[in-house]
């Protein structure tokens, strides 16, 4: 720890009497945690200095710096947030105590994930203080970005924690402060927060792809410092100013690739952007001159170019980015960006700060948070902590997308959103009032998924005629955002009681008719919801606060298998084709071709240098003959799935293309149809009886639901005897 290299660092950007607050700071912070030491064994107030720096590097205000250094000093020093208000002034101390008390008075409780098992009142306490973390993020921005660098610094020191409050920590930092990070733009931080976490969560994996990029880590700089020089030539020919460098992706965005990549039969070294290298301009007319540069000296790939400059990212960022093929065969990523977008991708919001002059705020800045605003409305409007925190997990901090309005405004939406996600977005009348939906021109349907450059036209009715109750069954994914879900409801609150009563019998009455299920009485179903009395119970799923799927839910828990008839027994098992390696999952593995292991052969893995683990027979001629065999190592095929026969009646207006349309519903749940019949009647409708071999009553329900929505069928319900019988 050395004052002077935070005092210098922020001479270069503060006026004198800025950085004296800051060097008051320091000395207070150090007095105030004498003798105290980490569990790490170091003093405790280089964790403090460790966060400060980061600000200044950051180029922070005095104020978030100065609240950095004094952070952890009410809490763990006992000196009151008076005494700190009386020596830096109200600002700082506002800092302080939006930092200390979210980050350490339940630090047992913000640590905890909530995890299946947990009870309610732990899981309410672990939500309430996320969301007393976030609200206070929403009124001070400043509050986020010195717990952001706060946590980082905590992740770099957890090899001194307990196996289990690691993992805590851990997960929590992957599900809730790496998003934030990447929501503010800060992807300097929010890397180095996935890579830390990655680490502890899954350290097999961490190390494998660690390993391989380490491995050819000579080989790609001899190869990078090439590519460079070429582009730096070529360059200065063309008069234009550029910083040229390359670099690799970091470990976790790497393994989220090799993921994706499988998905779709790929493998490892299919991938393209395992390198980068990253050209900074001085303006964007630069850019597009680079880019004209770079395609003339190398064949571009197809598919593969982005202008995130023209349409940028969700959180800011702005790139263009290009993979083409040098030397012919070998792939690399060009990202193309102006150094001050450089700027705002490597530190986010923190590098408009300096737009900042008094109490007013630039038009940029302002932008940049208006989502982080939006959390003080839901903070006002949702009571429970838990759906409070869904709410930001699901509409704020989860991956996004952006569709422009008839007008070109932009509007960031959750991915997987619906044109009804879009029009509760804009306004409420809007999403009450809509009958359908245009995207690019084109009708689509409304439980159609948006995507990235979508323009979205909707299109409404000329009175007031309300939200369809279908649009709040999950199975039918009309909306993906809590918000749209929160103000269909407020509609439905609206209407009569004695209309969402009888609507809510007929709800539930209709489902579990349709599982063939009974209830000995709604009394009993009603207490364990705890909705009050029945008539409560009801109305609740009239007005859409309990949906019919959660009553099921909880009369039949996941784990519990569907009521099979007796001369039905479970189907064998299907291997779901992962390999398990160390215990740990499914992680970077490939069949041998050699040797073709098929699911019950006994196997064995074998880490190879660049593809990760192959695996063979144990008993293949290549094993056999191995002469390292310490890269052999245990390995196991996946864990089986239990299938369970069932019967489905549909009942239907007979027409062509019906059995096709049931196929490919039932296709879409990853179903397989053992069976069929059909019967036609002589008044034009059709019964067709189907044999499904599902997971669960859960499955089932929302096949039921989707088979319900065809154009033409009547009913969907389980059939009463179980599978179609033999017509022998």
């Amino acid at each position: 720890m050395d004052k002077e290299v935070l005092i210098n660092k922020a001479r270069e950007y503060l006026l004198p009497e800025k950085v004296n607050i800051i060097q008051q700071a320091f000395d207070f912070a150090v007095k105030a945690h004498e003798r105290q030491v980490r569990e790490s064994g170091e003093p405790y107030v280089e964790h403090s200095f460790a966060v400060a720096m980061m600000l200044v590097n950051l180029q922070l205000d005095a104020g978030s710096v100065a609240a950095a250094l004094l952070h952890d000093v009410s809490e763990d020093c006992q000196v009151p947030l008076s005494e700190i208000e009386k020596q830096f002034g109200s600002e700082v101390s506002k800092l302080v105590d939006g930092v200390t008390k979210l980050g350490k008075i339940n630090l047992a409780s913000l640590n905890m994930e909530v995890l299946p098992g947990r009870g309610t009142e732990e899981k309410e306490a672990h939500a309430e203080n996320l969301r007393k973390m976030l609200v206070a993020m929403a009124e001070d921005v400043r509050v986020v970005l010195i717990k952001l660098a706060d946590r980082l610094h905590n992740m770099t020191s957890l090899d001194n924690l307990a196996e289990d409050r690691r993992q805590r920590i851990a997960r929590e930092t992957m599900d809730i402060y790496a998003p934030l990070a990447h929501r503010l733009g800060m992807w300097d931080i929010k890397w180095q927060l996935e890579d830390l976490a990655f680490r502890q969560l899954d350290p097999t994996n961490y190390h494998i792809i660690s390993n391989l990029l380490a491995g050819r880590r000579s080989e790609r700089d001899v190869f990078i410092g090439e590519v460079c020089q070429v582009l730096k030539a070529e360059f200065k020919k063309a008069n234009i100013e550029a910083d040229v460098t390359g670099r690799a992706k970091h470990i976790y965005s790497i393994q989220q690739k090799i993921k994706k990549y499988e998905d779709m039969g790929k493998q490892f070294d299919d991938i393209h952007d395992l390198l980068a290298v990253r050209v900074l301009v001085s303006s964007k007319g630069d850019c597009y001159a680079a880019l004209g540069v770079v395609h003339s000296l190398w064949h571009p790939l197809a598919g593969e170019f982005n202008d995130f400059i023209a349409n940028h990212k969700d959180n800011g960022y702005q790139s263009l980015h290009t993979t083409i093929l040098y030397r012919g065969t070998i792939a690399l990523e060009v990202q193309i960006r102006t150094r001050e977008m450089h700027a705002v991708d490597e530190f986010g919001i923190a590098a408009h700060w300096r737009y900042k002059e008094g109490d007013k705020q630039s038009t940029v800045f302002t932008d940049k948070i208006t989502w982080l605003r939006q959390l003080m409305d839901w903070h006002r409007e949702i009571s429970g902590s838990q759906e409070f925190l869904e709410s930001v997990r699901t509409d704020i901090l989860g991956d996004q997308v952006f569709v422009y309005t008839p007008k070109g405004e932009i509007k960031d939406l959750p991915k997987g959103a619906t044109p009804l996600d879009f029009a509760f977005t804009i306004h409420t009348d809007l999403g009450n009032r809509c009958i359908g939906a245009k995207v690019n021109g084109r009708l689509i349907p409304l439980d159609y998924e948006l995507s990235s450059g979508d323009t979205v036209e909707i299109i409404t009715s000329k009175w007031e005629k309300g939200p369809n109750r279908d649009w709040l069954n999950p199975s039918l994914g009309f909306i993906k955002t809590l918000h749209a879900r929160r103000k269909i409801r407020q509609w439905f609150l609206k209407q009569e009681r004695n209309e969402n009563i009888e609507k809510g019998k007929q709800l539930i009455e209709k489902e579990l008719k349709r599982l063939g299920l009974s209830l000995e009485d709604a009394a009993a179903m009603a207490t364990s919801l705890k909705s009050g009395s029945v008539e409560d119970f009801w109305a609740s799923l009239g007005c859409g606060e309990i949906t019919p799927h959660q009553v099921i839910q909880r009369l039949i828990p996941e784990e519990e298998h569907p009521r099979v008839e007796p001369e039905f027994m479970p189907l064998p098992g299907e291997v779901t084709g992962q390999v398990e390696v160390l215990g740990v999952g499914d992680l970077l593995t490939h069949l041998a071709r050699c040797c073709h292991p098929l699911p019950g052969d006994e196997i064995v893995g074998y880490v190879t240098r660049i593809s990760g683990v192959t695996i063979h027979r144990k008993n293949c001629r290549n094993i056999l003959n191995e002469d390292e065999k310490e890269r052999l190592i245990d390995v196991k095929w996946g864990m089986k799935e239990q299938l369970y026969p069932v019967g489905v009646t549909v009942e239907a207006r007979d027409r062509v293309g019906l059995l096709n349309d049931i196929s490919s519903i039932v296709a879409g749940e990853k179903v397989n149809i053992a069976a069929v019949k059909a019967e036609g009647m002589s008044d034009r409708t059709t019964s067709i009886f189907l044999r499904l071999n599902i997971r669960n009553i859960q499955q089932l329900s929302r096949i039921l639901v989707k088979l319900e929505s065809i154009k033409g069928v009547l009913s969907a319900s389980r059939s009463r005897g179980g599978i179609i019988k033999s017509s022998k």
